[in-house]
């Protein structure tokens, strides 16, 4: 009867977005708890792994995570690790205007690699709101003109960071692939 759970569920999530952005960040609270303000530029990419209980679709998902490099330099390094990907953070900062206006182009290279996976955008650092370069009218406005659910987080804080995985996971467990 119980065969949902005789099977473990594994996703490969990707987290994309311009270089500054907070991803590093974002994917080692999720995946450890952790978080440090130091920044360090991911080169090429880094994977972690993370098993997490989604309540909503009552299963414990294994959630491998992978960092893919903000900068251009690094494009052809990261495209390959798209593939087979089910699931993917659009990710840009609330002080960032060029990570914002990025978004569009973040979302089509995902679906050129991937085709149609579930996808969150998520607006980083809204604790910044007093830098904030976007507002909160245009980032509602692109989730709708996107088609996709929108988190604000602070990762500093742990704002709203383990509901944007929470949320691929019922995505994918559901078959609501697609954004």
């Amino acid at each position: 009867m119980a065969l949902v759970e005789d099977f473990e569920t594994t996703i490969k999530v990707i987290v994309v977005g311009n270089g500054g952005v907070g991803k590093s960040s974002m994917i080692r609270r999720f995946c450890t708890g952790e978080y440090t303000d130091k920044y360090k530029k991911t080169i090429g990419v880094d994977f972690l792994e993370k098993e997490a209980y989604v309540s909503s679709v009552d299963q414990s998902i294994t959630f491998m995570v992978w960092d893919t490099a903000g900068q251009e330099e690094f494009n052809a390094v990261t495209k390959q690790y798209y593939r087979n990907a089910d699931g993917c953070v659009l990710a840009f900062s609330t002080t960032d205007r060029d990570s914002f206006d990025a978004v569009r182009s973040w979302k089509k290279k995902v679906e050129e690699e991937c085709g149609s996976v579930a996808m969150v955008l998520v607006q980083n650092k809204v604790d910044l709101i007093d830098k904030a370069v976007v507002t909160s009218g245009e980032v509602d406005t692109l989730a709708k003109e996107l088609k996709l659910k929108l988190y604000r987080t602070c990762v500093s804080e742990n704002l709203n960071v383990d509901k944007v995985f929470e949320y691929l996971g019922e995505q994918y467990v559901s078959g609501g692939g697609g954004g």
